[in-house]
């Protein structure tokens, strides 16, 4: 009986190494479904219970949202408040964004380099804001639902230097809150404010089906 169950041991193994990961296979040669879910399951319902719950501010997160599709600083020559061709492209890229989401209000934040007084650094931040605010509206953009806030001055270098600093000479363009009263504001129905554009893109037409007797009738 021992030298059966011994004899048995090496067979067992050769069964389990049988069952471990063979290095050579990739997950496309898997179980079926196994390389679908990297973990993501349930996030978008997750984030959903989160808006309608308050958890979650949705200005917060199309905030995110848009910092992640378009760029949202433009920068500017030393002490001078003039769109370069590369500003004006990025502005263009903001304004594509903003009119796909009429219910939403944007600040345009001010900054300088830290030469100057602080006096009139503020007021050559603001009016980098104002001239930003001014190329989005030139693109279409409500104005109203724009703000060119009180800069920042010369109070949030982004590179703590007292030589002239390109990047600190900059706007920023930010989510501030929805429009209040807006007809297309859901009510925290963030999903369908959010992903509309989605729907958009995809040139997905509404359509009307009606059968009378053997007809079928489709509009487009």
């Amino acid at each position: 009986m021992r030298r059966l169950l011994i004899g048995t041991i090496p067979a067992a193994l050769g069964l389990l190494a049988g069952c471990a990961p063979d290095p050579t296979r990739s997950t496309f040669n898997g179980e079926a479904g196994m390389a679908m879910n990297d973990g993501g399951f349930g996030n978008a319902t997750m984030n959903n219970v989160l808006i309608h719950s308050g958890q979650m501010s949705y200005a917060v997160s199309l905030s995110n949202r848009f910092a992640d599709t378009v760029p949202t600083t433009i920068n500017f020559a030393f002490n001078s408040s003039q769109l370069d061709p590369q500003a004006r492209a990025v502005l263009s890229q903001q304004a594509a964004f903003i009119r796909q989401f009429p219910e939403v209000r944007f600040a345009v934040y001010g900054h300088t380099d830290l030469v100057g007084s602080d006096g009139y650094n503020y007021q050559l931040g603001l009016r980098r804001a104002q001239v930003a605010v001014d190329y989005l509206v030139g693109q279409g953009i409500d104005r109203a639902r724009l703000e060119a806030l009180v800069s920042q001055g010369e109070t949030q270098p982004l590179m703590a230097t007292q030589a002239p600093e390109r990047a600190n000479r900059r706007t920023v363009t930010d989510v501030s809150g929805f429009v209040d009263g807006h007809p297309s504001v859901l009510n925290g129905k963030y999903a369908e404010v959010v992903f509309r554009d989605y729907v958009a893109s995809a040139g997905i037409a509404q359509t009307t089906v009606g059968v009378t007797g053997a007809e079928l009738a489709v509009e487009q």
